[in-house]
């Protein structure tokens, strides 16, 4: 063959992997937008299909309780079906669930089609970047596609919240719906461009340590989601609270005497990935908490509509894409801390600016600052960190690297909110008592933001003493310190 030859389809090989991320892309976005679509669009649905404002918080909780709890079995079975048929299928079934919740006649069948969306979304989240670092392995081309998948996954929840703001003022069920032409051009992008990649030797399933993992997790995180009703001390809270954490300290236990571990240990034994889990897990947590107050400030004290309130957002989607893109070509050239500890220093000061929130501060005086500094934290720190989290992985282990990363995330965000919620809670009951319930209200939002910078500071803490990799200037898989 030509030298000319060669060239040219080394060339015909790389347009096919950037096409290949923007479908890839699309998948995550997809993820990301569900996270928060419905949050705008609740009330409409509880309108239309007539539950409880008690029952309500199922319709969210229903899906982060399948995601958060599936992912590290997820993970393992993209990497034992292959990565590309896991993206299909998971596609698939995730556009079947939505078509279900977009028609359910009642709240059961709602509940039941966003626990479906979680369980298909827990094989695609780990899948989608799994395939993301097999894909890219040059250390340019690595940062720049990260960058992109920083963006979307850093900036799809605030897409979400315009998207259901603009869809529910026309009909709530085309939340949902929304998903099915997204899948199909993922399906086709994704069957047409991406290869079928598959771990070498036979990946085995550990069923002992998914049944374990899976309720330790899905316990972890329905504890978290009824501390904002119940409160920390109620049995509703502790009791799966303790429960998850036992579960998970017996899954521990059982990874280290099978053959083939769910969680292979030497996967959360090296510190780089820990820290880096560990930033994405404070950043989210601040994120979404942050994403809640907002969202009732600008509805109740501003007025605004759901569309407004969602494009409200936009300004911090428009952050996160610029830093993520920045971010992306200093990582070959930078140590992955000197990003992430930046990042999450800038959303703490984000965090303060909104703890000086008042009824008279308006959106651009308080608001609008808050989300653009938020922006561009949040992009330094998903970038670096969603990259170090997946170096030096072994190539089987691909699925289940990825999926912890996703893991942190729904773990830091469920207990972001419930945190956060709770200190908001307890902050207005506490200040009510003295003066206007508006005013109360506002105060806790204060509160709960000073929480949330502190949060956001920890991790700042932990990023720097645990994450000490080197810059992968030359494709080494060395990790260096230090």
């Amino acid at each position: 063959m030509s030298t000319a030859a060669i060239l040219r389809g080394a060339e015909r090989t790389g347009r096919r992997r950037w096409l290949g991320l923007a479908f890839v892309s699309l998948a995550q976005l997809m993820i990301a937008l569900d996270a928060t679509v419905m949050n705008v669009a609740l009330p409409s649905a509880q309108s239309a299909l007539r539950f409880s404002d008690a029952d309500r918080q199922w319709v969210i909780t229903g899906y982060t309780l399948a995601f958060g709890g599936l992912l590290l079995l997820g993970g393992r079975v993209a990497d034992y079906a292959g990565r590309k048929r896991a993206f299909v299928v998971s596609l698939i079934g995730f556009a079947a669930a939505s078509a279900l919740g977009g028609a359910a006649p009642d709240l059961g069948v709602l509940v039941t089609a966003r626990a479906l969306q979680g369980g298909f979304a827990a094989l695609l989240a780990p899948t989608v970047l799994s395939l993301l670092t097999v894909t890219f392995t040059a250390p340019a081309d690595r940062a720049r596609a990260f960058a992109v998948f920083g963006a979307v996954a850093g900036g799809g929840g605030a897409l979400g919240l315009v998207l259901g703001g603009a869809l529910a003022d026309a009909n709530w069920r085309w939340c949902l719906y929304i998903n099915l032409p997204v899948a199909i051009v993922a399906i086709a992008g994704g069957t047409a461009l991406l290869d079928d990649v598959r771990p070498p030797g036979r990946v085995r399933l550990d069923v002992p340590g998914a049944l374990l993992a899976t309720a330790g997790l899905v316990a972890l995180v329905y504890g978290c989601a009824q501390a904002a009703s119940h409160g920390w001390t109620s049995a509703r809270v502790a009791g799966p609270l303790v429960a998850g954490v036992l579960l998970l300290a017996t899954f521990a236990v059982v990874q280290t005497r099978v053959a083939a571990p769910l969680l292979p240990l030497r996967i959360v034994g090296d510190r780089n990935r820990v820290g880096a889990y560990l930033a994405v897990a404070s950043a989210v947590a601040g994120m979404l908490g942050v994403f809640l107050f907002l969202t009732y400030y600008l509805q109740v004290f501003l007025g605004y509509r759901p569309l407004r309130a969602g494009l409200a957002f936009l300004p911090l989607s428009a952050a996160v894409l610029v830093s993520a893109q920045l971010a992306g070509r200093l990582l070959p050239h930078r140590r992955p801390r000197t990003l992430i500890v930046p990042g999450l220093v800038t959303a703490a000061v984000a965090m303060l600016l909104l703890t000086t929130l008042n009824s008279a501060s308006g959106y651009a005086g308080r608001v609008l600052p808050a989300e653009v500094l938020l922006g561009l934290g949040i992009g330094w720190v998903f970038v670096p960190a969603m990259n170090a989290a997946t170096q030096r992985v072994d190539p089987r282990d691909g699925g289940v690297a990825a999926a912890v990363v996703n893991t942190s995330q729904q773990i830091g965000g469920s207990l972001g909110v419930a945190v956060l919620n709770t200190t908001a809670a307890a902050a207005t009951a506490g200040y009510a008592r003295s003066r206007p319930h508006a005013e109360a209200l506002i105060h806790g939002y204060t509160v709960a933001a000073a929480w949330a910078a502190a949060l956001l500071l920890a991790g700042a803490v932990l990023a720097a003493v645990l994450v000490t990799a080197r810059p992968n200037l030359h494709g080494s898989e060395g990790a260096g310190h230090a």
